[in-house]
């Protein structure tokens, strides 16, 4: 079987990417080791071609064009030029891209194509209440009519997208992010009293500002502790940064517990499992969704995790169980779960091991690259 990716996300030393990047990274790397031939197809970060073979996954960075007002035509030129030259070398079975990915992909015949619903236009303009841009909403929909099947990464993903946009009756099933659990796994040693950590997009819409809000609330009862936020930062439209309008109109409001709080920048993918290691507590309090990978890789490193309640919260964390669950939009509900776990070390002990056999059991890589598998198999025998 060959697997083609597209994404312009895959790591690259020096670059920062997302959720989607993290998980192609890691789906890829864990295909290669079932005998799956994987390709990844983006475009580069820069304005030259580049090739690269990144543990038996071979990755076409394509150059970058900026012509005003042809950008999507000639990027998507591009990448249709360097699927047909892959198929015609190596026959490509499967074909993979998130929601807008396909808009202007030309099909071939023979080749499965996939959309996995990470959380596409219209399920976050609708969860950050904003308007559907027409252009967005347009390649959306165009590309949805194109896909053979769908791959969900939650039930709330599933469902909240159906309200928005047709399946066009084509098959859709939930397979789980993979969590690669030997990397994110147990380690002793490093963890810091009271020390909070946050990792992601410094953004609106990951609860940033609320958490920053909570934290002075915990300064009050636990004055040891320190907030550390590790992820890049977000960009306004007209190019202004997320993070310095909190330092601008946020951390004042601190006073002195403000030099408590660090904000890190994005680091490298191998570098994040150290980080959750030195926190007491991770917390992620997202106002929207889809299902995120940073609260089961923490789970899976047995740390003490405080997720968001709203959207697929609880599909990945049981109350009390596996972990808490707060309000995003509550500084005060944020504040209150991780002091909970602050004052009950026992419980929350517990309650770490039983989140990493979750993760192992629900997001285990070995058991979410073989679903993949079975799902794509199913799609290439059926005409």
């Amino acid at each position: 079987m060959h697997i083609c990716f597209l994404t312009n996300e895959y790591p690259k030393k020096g670059f920062p990417h997302g959720g989607i990047g993290s998980f192609v990274k890691t789906i890829a790397a864990a295909s290669i080791q079932d005998n799956i031939r994987v390709s990844v197809v983006g475009i580069n970060y820069t304005n030259v071609d580049e090739n690269e073979t990144d543990n038996g996954v071979f990755i076409y960075r394509l150059r970058k064009n900026s012509v005003k007002g042809l950008t999507w035509y000639l990027n998507s030129k591009a990448i249709n030029k360097k699927i047909e030259e892959i198929h015609s070398q190596h026959s490509i079975n499967i074909i993979e891209a998130p929601e807008l990915g396909f808009a202007f992909i030309n099909k071939i015949k023979g080749i499965k194509y996939i959309i996995r619903l990470h959380g596409g236009h219209h399920f976050f303009a609708e969860g950050e209440n904003r308007g559907i841009n027409k252009w967005k909403g347009f390649q959306e929909k165009r590309s949805f009519k194109k896909a053979d099947a769908f791959i969900a990464i939650s039930q709330y993903v599933k469902k909240h997208t159906e309200q928005y946009l047709s399946y066009n009756n084509k098959t859709v099933t939930c397979i789980n992010n993979p969590i690669d659990t030997l990397l994110f796994s147990p380690v002793e040693g490093k963890e810091i009293t009271r020390r909070i950590v946050f990792a992601g997009t410094v953004c609106e819409k990951k609860g940033v500002r609320q958490l920053i809000q909570a934290f002075s609330l915990v300064k009050k009862q636990f004055p040891q502790a320190t907030l550390d936020i590790y992820g890049r930062d977000w960009f306004y439209p007209d190019g202004s940064s997320y993070v310095a309008m909190l330092k601008k109109t946020e951390l004042p409001k601190l006073g002195e517990i403000a030099q408590d709080i660090h904000f890190h920048g994005a680091i490298g993918y191998n570098e994040i499992p150290l980080k959750y290691a030195e926190a007491e507590v991770c917390v992620f309090p997202s106002h929207v969704e889809t299902q995120g990978l940073v609260a089961p890789e923490a789970m899976a490193m047995e740390k003490a995790v405080v997720f968001t309640k709203l959207g697929p919260g609880s599909e990945t964390i049981t109350d009390y169980e596996t972990g808490l669950l707060c309000d995003p939009h509550n500084p005060k509900d944020i504040a209150d779960k991780i002091g909970w776990f602050f004052l009950n070390k026992e419980k929350s002990a517990h309650i770490r091991i039983e989140a990493r056999k979750f993760v192992l059991q629900n997001f285990g890589i070995d058991n979410i690259v073989n679903q993949n598998k079975i799902f794509f198999e199913s799609l290439i025998l059926k005409k």
